[in-house]
């Protein structure tokens, strides 16, 4: 099986991002794990990424004088290593409209809600303050409107009478991880048909 070149964007602990690295050490995960990069050298998913085996590397944006500047040397490094899909995982900077074309079809994110609820941020609180009786997290190719990609995977869960924004917050974790696993895999075998048309180990 001829598997889809892969690479993760993060900015903080990388949890999504373990789990799908792990996941991927599976030599029948269509996706394989090439790259993680992160736009803080603090981020601690660069550690764990590095522990795990995978080549991890930060491109702090705070150097770059704009937006267009700091995507354009992302883009060449993932172009340097072959990467034929991304997964944005806790990429905390939106990304200009000519890195989303670059990508279109080939890059996907995980967010925190039911979209299309709760678009950009504080999610938990704002499921909360609506009185919403679930909650939960989607995965999604990324289109230029933040968080307005065609779905790819959803997963949902009950909100409690007691839940807090942080208790939400736990509890969906582990359910992002086995989402975001599935989704990949989707999305990987999308972008092998669409790569590697009439391959049959694609």
């Amino acid at each position: 099986m001829v598997r889809v070149r892969t690479a993760i964007l993060i900015s903080g602990t990388g949890s999504n991002m373990e789990a799908l690295i792990r996941a991927a050490q599976s030599p029948d995960y269509p996706a394989e794990i090439c790259l993680v990069i992160s736009n803080k050298p603090d981020a601690k998913g660069l550690v764990t990424a590095t522990k795990l085996g995978i080549p991890a590397l930060c491109i702090d944006h705070n150097p770059y004088a704009d937006r267009e500047s700091f995507e354009r040397d992302i883009h060449a490094v993932l172009i340097d290593h072959d990467i034929e899909l991304v997964a944005l995982a806790g990429f905390m900077r939106v990304l200009t409209t000519d890195f989303v074309a670059a990508w279109a079809g080939r890059m996907i994110n995980i967010h925190p809600s039911l979209l299309p609820k709760y678009k950009g941020l504080h999610t938990h609180q704002r499921a909360l303050d609506a009185g919403d009786t679930e909650h939960g997290a989607t995965v999604h190719w990324v289109v230029p409107e933040l968080d307005s990609g065609t779905i790819i995977a959803q997963r949902a869960f009950p909100i409690h009478a007691n839940d807090t924004q942080a208790s939400l917050r736990d509890r969906l974790r582990p359910i992002e991880h086995g989402l975001y696993i599935d989704a990949l895999a989707s999305a990987a075998r999308h972008v092998a048909a669409s790569l590697r048309p009439g391959n049959p180990d694609s």
